[in-house]
Formats: C-alpha cells, structure tokens, sequence
C-alpha cells in the first residue's frame, strides 16, 4: 500500500518544479486565471464545453460497459457472509439465485449518473487547473491536487441521488425491478427527499481520492512517458507514433492508484447507501465496517474493485483522449 502511494508522490513532484508549466490540456481550458479579475472565474473562455463533453461521454460508456462486474463487486461488499468465496462464485451464485437480468441493475443511474458526473469531474478539473497554477505561481503539482479535490467534490453532490439508486437496486430486492423513472421515486416516498444525499460524506470519500489518483496520476504519468519515449527533435510525429501507448499505460498506472486510494471509501460508500439502519451517521458506518474485521474490512472486496475499476479507467480515458483529439484538443500530456 506505501509503495504505490511513495510512487505517485515521486511522479508528482517531478512536476513541481516552477519551470514546469501547466500542459496544453490546461491551457486549451484558456486564460482562466488571467480573465479571473476581469470576468470573473468562470469567464467564457475558461468554460470550455470540450472538456465536459468529452468526459461525460467517456464516463457513461466505461461505467455503463462495466456494470456486471460492478454488479458483483457491489454484492460482494453488501453481503460479504454470502459472497465470500470469490469474484467468481459471487457471479454464478447471483446468475444461479436471480438470473442473467440482475447483471444489469442499476444500468440506468449508472449511465446517467456517471454521465453527469463524469462531464463535471473531467471539465472542473481541466479548468480549474490553470487557475490553481496561476494562484500558485506555477506550483504544477498542487495545482493539479487542489484541482482534483474540487472536481471529486463537485462531481460528489451531483452523482449521489444516482447513485443511492443505482446500490439500493443491485442490494436491495424491493428495489431490483424498479426502472430509471420509477426508482428515485420509491426511494423520496420511503425515506424523503434528503435521503437522496444523505451519503455526501461517504461520497466525498470516496469520489475525493478516486478523483485525486485517477486524475492527477494520469497527467503525470502521461507527461512522464512521453518525456522519456519521444525522441529529440521529432517530438510531433514521436507524440502521434505513442499517443496510444502512452494513453493505455498511463490510464493503467492511475487504475491502480484510484483503486488504492479510494477503497475504503467505496466500501463506506456501498455500507452506507445498502438500506442497513446505521447510528451516528458517516462515523456510525465506520464503526460498522471496522467492527466487521479491523482495517482489513475495508478493503473487502478488493479483488473485483481491481479488476472493475481497472476495466473503467483504463477505457474511460483512453476514449476521454479519443474524444478530446476528435474535438481538436491534444492527447493528454502530448504537449
């Protein structure tokens, strides 16, 4: 667990030098921080629509292809003394019990939700980039820390309703044949309006880090491979020889840290979001995850979390790279 967090840190700070300066990815999200006294933060030129575009679509593909397997990840977490044999037997004790079809609850929250989220994560993101630099004198790898926190947080609020409804599906029965239209209905009559957002906390555990690793460690990483595989003085036709390469390994490398970085949290977040009566809020749901088996607890589940969060990753930003080119950005870290 220290070695991949030490790596990520080592990475970051290559970054931090104040020679550095923020990527073209950056600064295609256009003078933010020099039109920030004089349109404000959120000027037009600093919104620019390719961003959220290009993420919302990346989002809902890679989560919407990945639903049996978070299906089964979700399960496994939710009633770990029934689906405690494996990813494997979890997936035929579930096609066994309740059929092929409940590979596929919560499909539509999922797409929708992480749609909306993923247009707000990637686009605050690459905005909010600029401006943290600008404030921090160029200080490249907090910028894009700080940067991260407020997209997952941003990303946070917007997802929850989504996904309250997309765990109460997978976990609990009387929601499984609810649809898209029907399910955030059932869930207001039952337990009220805010119980669409009262797992913020447990989101912001989760989202914050997962942004944080996902985000940052694929700039870096991008950055990095292409620093050191492009050959002087044919560092265009190098960039679009690598483009590919660099997308999917670094894609693969922010895989793992997201997964680290955010499990506890994921955990919290399917405990709390299950329809158990947990007392004292975010802190009760802690104390009934840790109370099941220390710290191990967790991270239970890992294994299907690895290779979920591993299938998403690496193919929501490999098509978030794909998008972005079709929409005349740059490759991530290409420039």
């Amino acid at each position: 667990m220290k070695r991949p967090a030490a790596l990520f840190l080592s990475a970051l700070l290559c970054l931090s030098s104040p020679r550095h300066h923020v990527n073209a990815d950056a600064g295609a999200a256009a003078g933010a921080a020099a039109a920030a006294s004089k349109a404000g933060l959120f000027g037009s030129k600093a919104l620019d629509y390719r961003y959220f575009v290009a993420g919302g679509v990346c989002a809902a593909t890679s989560h919407g292809i990945t639903t049996p397997v978070d299906v089964v990840k979700t399960r496994m977490q939710a009633e770990p003394e029934v689906y405690d044999k494996g990813m494997t037997s979890a997936l035929l004790s579930i096609l066994k019990t309740d059929g092929p079809s409940a590979l596929l609850g919560g499909l539509g929250p999922t797409v929708i939700g992480y749609g909306i989220e993923g247009a707000m994560k990637f686009g605050v993101y690459e905005v909010m980039k600029p401006v943290f630099a600008a404030l921090l004198s160029d200080n490249i790898a907090v910028a894009y820390i700080l940067a991260s926190v407020v997209a997952g947080a941003v990303a946070s609020i917007l997802l929850c309703p989504m996904e309250s409804a997309r765990i109460r599906m997978v976990t609990d029965k009387d929601y499984a044949e609810e649809s898209m239209v029907t399910v955030l209905p059932k869930l207001m009559k039952d337990d009220g309006l805010a119980s669409l957002f009262g797992g913020i906390w447990a989101m912001l555990s989760k989202q914050v880090p997962y942004t944080m690793a996902k985000q940052v460690s694929f700039d870096v990483f991008a950055k990095l491979l292409y620093s050191l595989l492009s050959k002087p003085g044919s560092e265009g036709n190098t960039a679009a020889d690598l483009k590919w390469i660099v997308s999917v390994c670094s894609a693969f490398i922010a895989s793992i840290f997201a997964c680290i970085f955010s499990q506890p949290g994921d955990m919290i977040l399917t405990e709390t979001y299950k329809g158990s009566k947990n007392e004292g809020g975010f802190f009760g749901v802690v104390g009934t995850v840790y109370g099941r088996g220390g710290l191990p607890a967790f991270f239970t589940g890992t294994g299907a979390r690895i290779v979920h969060v591993g299938l998403i990753i690496t193919s929501q930003l490999v098509i978030y790279d794909i998008v972005k080119q079709a929409l005349g950005l740059p490759a991530t870290g290409s420039h």
